[in-house]
Parts: structure tokens; C-alpha cells; sequence
């Protein structure tokens, strides 16, 4: 796309307007603003202008100011619950410190726009300026009441670190990872972490580029407040109904909620037998060696366990690992008073089962050794003494309800 064709003909640069739904409303809470040009009678999305760092950033700025005034003109005839998503790089919202982005907002405020109903979808990816400038300035829109949502960060590494330091409103996840195999490997267990985090400062999740029924469903299962993407409905010229898929969503969501009840009542029932087997072999084996007792247990769970030990309640290890590998299984000595306490959830589930005198079938995680997914059977054998089982993947696939 050559820059100097869009300067020259800036009268055919304008807003498209994707629509966002939310889960709890199941209608249109905001709209993305988005670039596009008309060229020989072409709809160009401007993505490419705003993305190429050939391009100086005051022309940028110029052409973005275009659209960001038609989009709020036409956004003063929207209800005032709907927000607009202006998208913003570093760069572009550094250009003169910030003011003359922030003048053009508050002639829209005078104009009865509130600038709550703002929010600034920002990017430092690649960006080489001083980031405490930008947190600084991002911190003096919030004071007008403009809200903040993180798009892309520079780096991996570095994301969760500026997440922590920025406190972002709003989480934007994009939903392309599920698409590949290479990169939705471990999606799962980085969204699980956002979404603590989200939780821990008071952000929400919005999940981009849904183009699937499916991936709609794990943005609803990941707690995922806000959705867009063209499975919903592709950007268009004009706004559109705040309702237009209010029986649709909720048939959708319907269909989901009966599917997460099915697969929460199979894992209700696997941890009812669990309960009632692993109870009946343990009460069978009371005076029993640690050694005695695998080998009955073995006997029941063969095909559905490939790891079992005690632990006392401080989380200390008191048997050896029974591991069941390719060779069948082995005594693995050196686990012995091995420390578990570190572990999420170790303590709480140990005090938990001493109160309930009940055994407890964990969520899915990743095992360190074998990094399978798998869950963990943990029982109280009595008031010292918790026998712990790991249960295979392969026992869950051929169960998919636990998966």
C-alpha cells in the first residue's frame, strides 16, 4: 500500500466498526474502530499503513485522527452504555506526549461523549522509547476515565511483568493460538495463569478473532467476559443492533452449560469411585506395609494408574513412588521424604480431606515428569497418612468427560 496515495486522497480514509458482545448481556457492549481506504472501488483495511515503521508517524497520526473523528461523530447517536476501542501503538500515542490525541477526545467530551466510554486497546511491541513516559501517560488518560486494554506486549518474556505494572481494565486474547498446534500446545496452561492474573488485578478477558463455534465455547469456558470476532459478525460501515444475536448467544451458551454440566457430574462420579474402591482396599490394609498396599491397589488400578505414594501432612514423603513404566512397574526409593507442600493447592486439599474425611480427584495439570495431562486421586488413609494416585492420560482420553 503506498502511504503518499492514502495522504493525497484522505477523503476516501474512513471507520469500520467491529462489534464486541458480552457474556453476561449477550448483546453489543462496544465497537473496535478500525482503518480502512477506498481505492478503485476496493474496501482496504489500513492494518498495514499503521504496522509499517517506514512510514513516519505524523502521517500516522494524521490519518488515524480522520478516523478516530468519524467513528466518535457517529458514535454520539449510540446508546451510552456501548464503549469504542481505539487501537494504539506506543508510538502513535506518544506523538506530541499524548496531547493532541487527548485535545481531539475532549472536544468530543464537550460534545456529550463521555471519555469513560473510551477505551485505549494499546501495543509496546517494538517500541524503543522510555516506558515509564508511556505508563506515566497511560496513567494520566486513566485520570479522565479512560479505560486501558492490553493487546500485544513486546516480548514474551516481558509480558506478564508489564501486565503486573500497567493493571490493565481490560485482557485482549487472541484466539489465533487455538488454530495451530505448534503454539496451542500449551495455551491452555498460559490462559489458566492469565486468567488468575486477570482475576488478581481486576481485569477482563476479551477473546479476539473468534471465527468458530468451538473456539466461542473456550472463550466462555476461560472466563472470558467479552467476545469478537467474524463467527459473530465481521467489521462493518454502519453500527448494528445491540440485540442481533441475543437468541443465538443464548442457545449457544445453553448448548455449552449442558455440555460443562455433563463433564462436571463424570468427574463427580469418577471421584465417587475412586472414593469407594480406594476406601475399601485402604480399610482392607490398615496394619499393611506401604508395599503390601501398592500391590492391592495395583491390582484394582492397573489400567487406570501409573503413580501412587503416601505423604504425611506437612507434604514430606514417607513411601517410595510406585511408577508404572514401559517395563511394568517399579520402586522408585530415592522419593522418599521428597517435600510436596510447594505444590498449588497441596495444603488447602490436605486440610480439606482431614475435614471431610473424603478423597478429592484434582483438576487436569501437566505432570513434571512426563508432561502428560493427568489428574490426581488424593485420599485420607487417616489422621497422619495421604495416599495420592496419578491417574494416566491415557484412562482420561479413553474417558473423554474428564478431559
Amino acid at each position: 500500500m503506498d502511504a503518499l496515495e492514502i495522504l493525497s486522497d484522505l477523503e476516501n480514509v474512513f471507520p469500520y466498526f467491529q462489534p464486541i458482545f458480552s457474556a453476561d448481556e449477550q448483546s453489543v457492549i462496544a465497537y473496535e474502530v478500525l482503518g480502512r481506504y477506498k481505492s478503485e472501488g476496493n474496501i482496504i483495511s489500513l492494518g498495514t499503513f499503521f504496522q509499517d515503521d517506514q512510514i513516519p508517524d505524523e502521517y500516522k497520526f494524521e490519518v488515524d485522527l480522520i478516523i478516530v473523528k468519524m467513528a466518535l461523530e457517529k458514535a454520539l447517536k449510540l446508546d451510552e452504555e456501548i464503549s469504542i476501542f481505539l487501537n494504539r501503538n506506543a508510538d502513535l500515542l506518544m506523538y506530541g506526549h499524548g496531547e493532541p490525541f487527548l485535545q481531539e477526545l475532549l472536544a468530543f467530551e464537550k460534545k456529550g461523549f463521555m471519555l469513560n466510554r473510551i477505551v485505549l486497546e494499546i501495543s509496546d511491541r517494538n517500541y524503543t522509547g522510555d516506558l515509564d513516559q508511556f505508563d506515566h501517560l497511560l496513567q494520566y488518560y486513566r485520570t479522565y476515565g479512560i479505560k486501558i486494554a492490553i493487546a500485544r506486549i513486546d516480548s514474551e518474556s516481558s509480558y506478564f511483568e508489564r501486565l503486573g505494572q500497567l493493571e490493565p481494565d481490560i485482557l485482549k486474547i487472541n484466539l489465533q493460538a487455538l488454530k495451530s498446534t505448534s503454539t496451542g500446545i500449551n495455551f491452555n496452561d498460559v490462559l489458566f495463569t492469565l486468567s488468575l492474573l486477570a482475576r488478581k488485578i481486576g481485569a477482563t478477558l476479551l477473546f479476539e478473532n473468534i471465527e468458530m463455534s468451538y473456539q466461542l465455547q473456550f472463550a466462555w469456558k476461560n472466563g472470558g467476559r467479552y467476545y469478537q470476532g467474524y463467527y459473530l459478525q465481521p467489521p462493518t460501515a454502519e453500527f448494528i443492533s445491540r440485540e442481533i444475536l441475543k437468541d443465538r448467544l443464548k442457545e449457544k451458551f445453553h448448548d455449552f452449560i449442558s455440555y460443562e454440566k455433563k463433564k462436571l457430574e463424570a468427574v463427580y462420579t469418577t471421584a465417587e469411585f475412586f472414593q469407594a474402591k480406594v476406601q475399601e482396599i485402604v480399610m482392607k490394609n490398615k496394619s499393611a506395609t506401604y508395599q503390601i498396599l501398592f500391590q492391592n491397589l495395583i491390582k484394582e488400578l492397573d489400567q487406570i494408574a501409573f503413580r501412587m505414594y503416601v505423604c504425611d501432612e506437612d507434604g514430606f514423603q514417607k513411601s517410595a513412588n510406585i511408577f508404572k513404566g514401559k517395563e511394568g512397574w517399579i520402586t522408585q526409593s530415592e522419593y522418599i521424604q521428597k517435600n510436596w507442600s510447594w505444590r498449588p493447592y497441596f495444603l488447602e486439599n490436605i486440610i480439606k480431606m482431614r475435614n471431610e474425611r473424603k478423597g478429592i480427584l484434582s483438576d487436569l495439570y501437566s505432570d513434571i515428569d512426563t508432561g502428560e495431562t493427568i489428574r490426581t486421586f488424593s485420599f485420607p488413609m487417616n489422621g497422619e497418612e495421604y495416599l495420592f494416585i496419578d491417574i494416566s492420560y491415557q484412562y482420561l482420553f479413553q474417558h473423554d468427560q474428564l478431559l
